[in-house]
């Protein structure tokens, strides 16, 4: 066994400190932090253990899921997928608890949430955890050092044969199936076995290491037999310290009488141990290995069921494998193998895909998706339609091989298996989370706010005829009549917008949180649909994969992958590169034996050493483009060799008194060359190749302020000639990545058709925005107005604002609009967005019609969907005046008020300060 010890080779230290650097705190001279892992030990007899599955990716069947070994003082990990600590962040599982984590193989489907989980655990403190892995570990680690520190991996533990450079095992006296003891505490023992398929079987030139899989047996110590003080008293033993050895297996000679007494003479029959196995067989080349490992023969029944003497009896095994291999004739002889053992089939099977593991963020999706679906389209994978389909595990080739296998049932999230007490040996479902359906969660909206009921109705009224949003925007009447609004003539449409269809454009938010991901949002990636043109990615946190799923259904994700043009990385921070190696094994999983081009991957040079050196795990089918080839001037500077076919204009160019150097700083601290090397031409005539493909003109990188380097984004379309032969100019999307408000970014934006802005504190958090190089909310607006910007969306808002962020109306003009997870924008309807996420209220000129404005602007968008705020007017006929908009209600002009609603007035007071997302203007500002 090998143990690292932070000694991995990396392409550079400064590369790897890259994340403190940004936060101007490199401790790179400070003396490495040895962590230190818990070290009590449990009684192995008074003592609760269990194992659990834990479902995180059982929905969306894009990274295995985890299981959870519990001892009242330990805990251990098997698999860390993408979302992980999204699930336990939800389910309320401490991470800070966890001693270990093993990975059955080293590949982004097992192991994608590891960079996340370790650098959350390093940011406790002393708090370490062990990693465990076959040899290729190594590979991880050397790649993930690129973006994490060393303190956080300097526990990676390796176990099997090493391999050279070419997947050749290096020839040691080791056997490849040789039982490797990891733990041997007292209380568990924990071992591994290593399954590779023969090269010459898989018919391959190179056998990647991420093929290796790990078996883990897991044996706890046998419970010794009850001690008889009455026949060691016959046996002549005085009470004392010769009563205490034979309690621990040591013979002792008798008191009275010249004789041995042995501990079976005075213990009564001891209780053997259960034994667990978690069995990863990912192809049916690692089954033809399996069935022959000789270090499992001590855990087999005999034939007719019956545990030998001389053999373990397993009590539960944990199969990780996909359906295709467990549901053939060869693997289910194998499992009946181990008698009477439980089967829990916990590998991507299909089945239970209607039950969303993320309840909370799917909660608030169907509320979302039942009031406003045109923004909020349904989940796929949560439908009605599956609930009447629920697949039930392990399909048996025939009725007599079924008999022969023990209990067998498919893994539900929080399903357990209890080891301790022995009392309670077996199964226990009652953790198991209820299914909740679209209709019920609706149905139990509908009776807590009654008045939501008419909103969805007045939201639709938005979208006239056919669906398509027409060039000026409306509000409500009572009549239904669509009547112009006066606050809306100082926001024109667009040229861009002139003629829109629905299959140009949709911009979709699988993430929208800083740093890490939560409950209700995951950490930042947008997907940028073209549609029959292909799509685009600009930043891929950890679990994009699994938001895609959850958005386009697990076959429509699967397409959407296939077809990604390329994908753009702002910077080398964890929170926007993570779910990148998934997403790029994926593809290349599913193009595989079709024709295709190597996907472009744009991003900052630290990412092509992260990229490279996971390669060696994962084929990755990907070519890199260094985001300063894709600045303005290095673009101009290819441009000029092509012909004269200058495909890239300039941005265009505003006054410069509007961007003040005293308050919008720049970023650019040296002079960038022209390109970068030769080897990124090619490259670059690639990526103008793909972006004539997908219909657009330019994508430019630029740079901004935040760590070194690190981008902004700047998508042109292309112009288009409508049906009557008039040229429409193309659209133009900004993207800002994490920024300081910074000169070259509001120059980029010039006129752009949408900028998606970061916007990670409060106003009131400036000192802390600064120290860390993000924005506040205040700060991205007033981007987004020196920019001239049409439309303005708010992202990366910072995890303490759990569903809406705090935001000031008095500096939000009507251009603003808010994020959320899974929000889609089409194009066609960026001119009716703000009214649905918008956060201010334009003012009520109207106030005899109070009620037609209720619900709109984001926060009584989310206060009808989070908790009631509005007194029902049946109860209290006197609060029509006040009850919409009700932020209107708090800072219009002095109102009179009669004694008749004094009383209402302060319970909408009250209920408003209840509220967990509003805040109250000050007292002097209310009547």
């Amino acid at each position: 066994m090998e143990e690292r010890t932070g000694s991995t080779n990396r392409a550079s230290e400064s590369i790897g400190s890259n994340r403190k650097r940004s936060e101007s705190r490199d401790g790179s001279d400070r003396p490495k932090k040895n962590l230190q892992l818990k070290s009590s030990k449990l009684d192995p007899v008074n003592t609760t253990s269990y194992v659990q599955i834990l479902g995180n990716g059982m929905d969306t069947q894009d990274t295995s899921p985890s299981v959870l070994l519990f001892f009242d003082n330990h805990r251990f990990i098997f698999n860390a997928g993408e979302g992980f600590q999204r699930f336990c962040s939800e389910h309320k599982i401490k991470i800070s608890k966890l001693d270990h984590v093993f990975l059955s193989r080293v590949c982004s489907e097992t192991a994608g949430g590891l960079p996340g989980l370790l650098l959350t655990l390093n940011g406790f403190g002393d708090v370490g955890v062990n990693v465990w892995g076959p040899t290729d570990l190594n590979y991880l680690a050397a790649a993930m050092g690129y973006f994490i520190p060393n303190a956080a991996m300097d526990r990676f533990c390796c176990f099997g044969q090493m391999h050279d450079s070419n997947g050749d095992a290096i020839p040691t006296s080791q056997k490849s199936d040789d039982l490797h003891v990891l733990i041997d505490d007292g209380v568990v023992k924990i071992s591994a076995i290593v399954l590779q398929p023969s090269r010459v079987e898989a018919g391959l030139n190179e056998t990647k290491p991420a093929n290796l899989s790990v078996i883990y047996i897991c044996e706890l110590l046998e419970i010794k037999g009850k001690f008889d003080p009455e026949k060691a008293a016959f046996l002549g033993l005085n009470p004392g310290p010769k009563r205490r050895k034979l309690q621990l297996g040591e013979p002792v000679k008798s008191d009275r009488q010249d004789i041995m007494v042995l501990p079976s003479d005075v213990l009564g029959p001891s209780i053997p141990g259960p034994v667990v196995l978690l069995i990863d067989c990912p192809t049916l080349l690692h089954l033809q290995q399996l069935l022959s490992v000789q270090s499992l023969t001590c855990y087999y029944a005999d034939t007719a069921g019956n545990i030998p003497e001389s053999s373990k009896n397993v009590n539960c095994v944990i199969h990780l494998s996909p359906a295709y291999v467990t549901n053939t004739a060869d693997y289910q002889i194998w499992m009946s193998k181990f008698g009477a053992a439980q089967h829990i089939m916990a590998g991507h099977e299909m089945k239970n895909i209607e039950v969303p593991i993320l309840k909370a963020s799917a909660r608030m999706g169907a509320r979302l998706n039942d009031l406003c679906p045109q923004f909020f389209p349904a989940p796929v994978l949560w439908s009605l339609q599956h609930q009447k389909c629920m697949p039930s595990g392990l399909k048996a080739s025939n009725e007599d091989l079924a008999s022969r296998i023990g209990e067998t049932i498919p893994a539900e999230n929080f399903l357990k298996f209890h080891l301790r007490p022995y009392t309670n040996l077996g199964l226990d479902k009652s953790s198991i989370p209820n299914l909740t359906s679209p209709s019920e969660i609706i149905d139990e909206l509908s009776s807590e706010i009654p008045e939501i009921v008419d909103k969805s109705p007045q939201l639709n009224q938005l979208w006239s005829g056919n669906g398509e949003t027409s060039g000026e925007e409306a509000c409500v009447q009572d009549n239904g009549v669509m009547t112009e609004e006066p606050w809306l003539h100082d926001n024109e449409l667009p040229g861009c917008l002139e003629d829109v269809t629905r299959d140009d454009m949709e911009i979709v938010f699988l993430g929208t949180g800083s740093s890490q991901p939560s409950k209700y949002r995951n950490v930042s990636s947008i997907f940028i649909n073209l549609f029959s043109k292909g799509c685009l990615l600009l930043d891929c946190g950890e679990g994009t994969l699994g938001q895609l799923k959850r958005r386009f259904g697990i076959e429509g994700a699967d397409e959407a992958v296939r077809c990604l043009r390329c994908i753009w990385i702002s910077h080398i921070h964890a929170d926007h590169h993570t779910g990148l190696a998934r997403i790029l094994a994926l593809r290349s999983d599913l193009l595989k034996g079709i024709p295709h081009d190597p996907l472009i991957v744009i991003g900052p040079v630290q990412l092509k050493g992260y990229l490279d050196a996971y390669q060696r795990l994962e084929d990755l089918d990907m070519q890199f483009l260094d985001c300063e080839n894709t600045e303005e001037t290095s673009l101009e500077a290819f441009n000029s060799n092509e012909d004269g076919n200058t495909i890239l204009p300039e941005c265009q160019r505003g006054d410069s008194m509007m961007f003040a150097r005293d308050c919008m700083r720049s970023c650019s601290k040296k002079q960038r060359s022209p390109v970068k090397n030769a080897a990124a031409v090619p490259i670059l005539k690639s990526l103008k190749k793909v972006l004539l493909e997908a219909g657009l003109e330019t994508l430019i990188s630029v740079p901004v302020e935040h760590c070194e380097p690190a981008f902004g984004v700047v998508l042109k379309a292309a112009n288009r000639i409508n049906r009557v032969g008039k040229t429409i100019p193309g659209w133009k999307l900004v993207y800002s990545g994490d920024t300081r408000p910074c000169h070259e970014l509001i120059q980029a934006s010039c006129g752009a058709t949408v900028l998606i802005h970061e916007a990670t504190f409060e106003d009131s958090l400036l000192n802390e925005a600064e120290a860390k190089k993000h924005s506040t909310t205040k700060e991205a607006v007033k981007v987004g107005d020196l920019s001239g910007v049409y439309r303005l969306i708010l992202t990366h808002f910072s995890q303490r604002y759990p569903k809406i962020p705090k935001l000031d109306e008095t500096h939000m003009p009507h251009k603003t609009c808010i994020a959320f997870d899974n929000m889609s924008v089409n194009l066609a309807d960026l001119p009716v967005l703000p009214r649905v996420t918008g956060q201010k209220i334009p003012p009520w000129t109207r106030p005899y019609y109070p009620n037609n404005r209720a619900g709109f602007g984001t926060v009584s968008f989310f206060a009808i969907l989070t908790r009631p705020v509005i007194i029902s007017l049946s109860t209290y006929p006197s609060l029509q005046f006040y009850c919409a908009p009700i932020t209107d209600c708090l800072r219009v002009g002095k109102l009179l008020r009669s004694d008749q609603s004094k009383d209402a007035f302060q319970m909408i007071k009250q209920r408003l300060i209840e509220a967990p997302i509003l805040a109250l203007p000050n007292d002097s500002l209310l009547f």
